[in-house]
């Protein structure tokens, strides 16, 4: 059972991830250039994120 829910998940994404460059890909030049400078930001937003908290994990492992 868990083997067929990891394959439906992968399809999920897989769908959801086509749909999304599809569309990205189907708009226009400018729109697709803010569109990709939004996710960008996102990115590096999440990036900068997951570095402070890998940061604070790590001072608390080696600081306890």
């Amino acid at each position: 059972m868990a083997k067929s829910g990891k394959t439906i998940a992968t399809l999920i994404i897989g769908a959801a991830i086509g749909a999304a460059l599809g569309y990205v890909l189907a708009t226009d030049k400018d729109k697709r250039a803010e569109d990709m400078a939004g996710l960008k930001d996102r990115f590096n937003d999440l990036k900068s994120k997951l570095n402070k908290k890998g940061k604070e994990l790590e001072e608390d492992i080696f600081n306890a």
